[in-house]
């Protein structure tokens, strides 16, 4: 396969990111060029500030790994096959909150297509996506926070308090059955629990990896949900909490995502 120059590099931080550190013999394998090649790349990348390098190769930089493009190169596959199923329940006119988290963001190639919607949202990066003509994009306000593109803090909170009548759909950086939806920091668990309080149904999209342990703070308990969509079948021991929630749970080739409902009250 051939690579532009931008497409080579951001399969160089797609497998640095995934990987925690890589090669330049593996980068170069992986990509059908030669080492001076992905050396260049990762120089330049770590001029960036996007990468360090490390002896023979190039490693996730230190303190920045929840960054939005550090969290973005993880299971990309897993969180398009996920969007792809959330869209599905989003029908022309609707009026919906996606968290400012990398699985939200991919589902906004889909809402392009879609007519009449009403998106709020908290991330600069989702809302640029969201550029059709045929949409309305609320952006709240607030402290803005670079390295995830999005923005907390009070006027953020006074902002959602505000709002009623949406679905939202939410992500998690991981769950817990005795402690909700968590997140890795304080700031965006207080905003999307508000949210979660706030909406009228409120979607999880969380991929396999998220099931294993729960993050520090909470953003909310299971019983706000409506509907768990993930790329894979939980374990039974979750399938089973789930079901006594009575939360539906969607992935590929079980449940189809059309058949649940989020319109009305």
């Amino acid at each position: 396969m051939t690579f532009t120059i931008q497409q080579r590099r951001q399969a160089v931080m797609s497998h640095v990111y995934q990987l925690g550190h890589v090669s330049v013999s593996r980068l170069a394998e992986e990509l059908s060029v030669s080492e001076a090649t992905v050396r260049r790349d990762l120089h330049s990348l770590a001029t960036e500030g996007l990468l360090e390098l490390a002896h023979g190769g190039a490693s996730v930089v230190r303190n920045s790994d929840y960054s939005f493009i550090s969290k973005s190169m993880r299971n990309i596959e897993a969180k398009r096959a996920i969007a792809a199923m959330a869209s599905e329940l989003i029908a022309d006119g609707e009026q919906i909150f996606l968290d400012s988290g990398t699985t939200c963001f991919e589902i906004t190639p889909f809402l392009r297509k879609k007519r009449g919607l009403s998106v709020i949202v908290n991330s600069i990066r989702t809302a640029q996506e969201l550029y059709a003509p045929t949409l309305k994009v609320l952006i709240l306000g607030g402290q803005y926070r670079p390295d995830r593109m999005d923005t907390v803090g009070p006027m953020a909170t006074e902002a959602m308090d505000r709002l009623r009548g949406y679905c939202a759909f939410l992500g998690t950086d991981g769950l817990g059955m005795d402690f909700g939806l968590t997140s890795i920091d304080i700031e965006s668990a207080h905003l999307f629990g508000l949210a979660a309080r706030n909406a009228r149904q409120v979607i999880l999209l969380a991929d396999h990896s998220k099931f294993r342990n729960p993050s520090l703070y909470k953003i909310a308990d299971f019983d706000c949900l409506r509907a768990v969509i993930t790329d894979r079948q939980p374990s039974e021991q979750w399938c089973d909490y789930l079901a006594r929630k009575n939360i539906t749970i969607v992935f590929p080739g079980v449940t189809p995502a059309q058949k649940l409902k989020i319109t009305g009250s």
